[in-house]
């Protein structure tokens, strides 16, 4: 079980509009689960001690039907396993229906990052920016293999399966910065495919969207914001978990020193790491595969994932990197 030790709580903060519904279920769970626990083994025990033999001659007794009591521990149970259901299937309802005019952001989850698209045009990785008070629609697909989008704080999960789109809805009612993790298991770095799901207030939400779209119009006409673009794509992006900065291969080849060293391939190929060399990689990750790194890439196809400014940026990053 996740704990917030910071808050002193036994549960996450409740920071989405049906947080405490959740808890109030998982309480009442606990309770019913407690309170049949204690009736049944101290039933147990009770009997074994009303009912144990007083010495080896004795003979067992003989008890027949109660009916009443076999009624009373078949409904009791009964009603309490109703009331769970019906209530857990009107607060799952309630998580499940995503009003209409919900604002959509579009997410996708690959080994090991999350990443997320907004309707005004842009990219950004690790961290979602939602306003407060406001229904969140999340449309979600994965480009590998099945993730689990979970943030505690709104007591909502949804996986996150390729092929396919899922949806994931919450109001937020709290600003603040709340923890996102994976919880289906997806390979070595599991562990590390986390983010943050950051609640502003809608004018500061409307400002960090403003901010964003003038960023993007003039990334292409700066190269220092170009070369500060593709840091943020590498730090909070799929690349940094396969690829180091510091000469040591991992699930990738290293990025230092990378740009127009001669690559040797698989197939006996090669080819120098050039501007062609390195786009061609990053968006079909197949191509050309570094010879030690297997017969086929353990890389996504990033094709239709990034803006062509996105892949520019990603290239002046990876050729400063010496």
């Amino acid at each position: 079980m996740y704990f917030y030790l910071a808050n002193s709580s036994f549960m996450p903060i409740k920071a989405s509009e049906l947080a405490g519904q959740v808890d109030d279920l998982y309480i009442f769970l606990i309770i019913i689960s407690v309170i049949g626990i204690i009736f049944s083994i101290g039933a147990m025990i009770y009997l074994v001690y009303r009912y144990k033999r007083k010495t080896a001659s004795d003979k067992t007794a003989y008890i027949t039907h109660n009916h009443t009591l076999e009624f009373i521990w078949s409904f009791i149970p009964f009603i309490a396993f109703m009331a769970a259901f019906f209530w857990g299937y009107k607060v799952y309802s309630k998580i499940r229906h995503i009003p209409k005019n919900a604002y959509e952001v579009q997410v996708t989850g690959q080994k090991w990052s999350w990443s997320f698209t907004y309707k005004d045009g842009f990219t950004v990785g690790k961290d979602l920016v939602v306003p407060v008070g406001k229904p969140i629609k999340l449309l979600m697909t994965s480009r590998d293999v099945i993730h689990s989008f979970f943030v505690p704080s709104f007591r909502n999960k949804m996986d996150v399966v390729p092929g396919k789109y899922t949806l994931y809805g919450f109001k937020a009612t709290k600003e603040g910065t709340y923890d996102l993790f994976c919880t289906e298991f997806c390979g070595t770095k599991h562990s590390g495919m986390i983010g943050s799901v950051i609640v502003k207030s809608q004018a500061d939400f409307d400002a960090w969207i403003k901010k964003k779209v003038e960023a993007e119009k003039a990334l292409g006409s700066d190269p220092v914001l170009l070369l500060k673009k593709g840091e943020e794509l590498y730090t909070n992006g799929p690349c940094k978990a396969c690829h180091t900065l510091d000469g040591t291969p991992a699930t990738g080849p290293t990025f230092k020193g990378l740009f127009g060293k001669k690559r040797e391939f698989f197939d006996g190929s090669s080819a120098i790491a050039d501007e062609n060399y390195l786009r061609e990689s990053i968006l079909l990750s197949n191509a050309k595969i570094v010879k030690g790194f297997g017969d086929k890439s353990s890389m996504p196809v990033f094709q239709g994932s990034y803006k062509d400014n996105e892949i520019n940026a990603l290239i002046e990053f990876i050729k400063s990197i010496k």
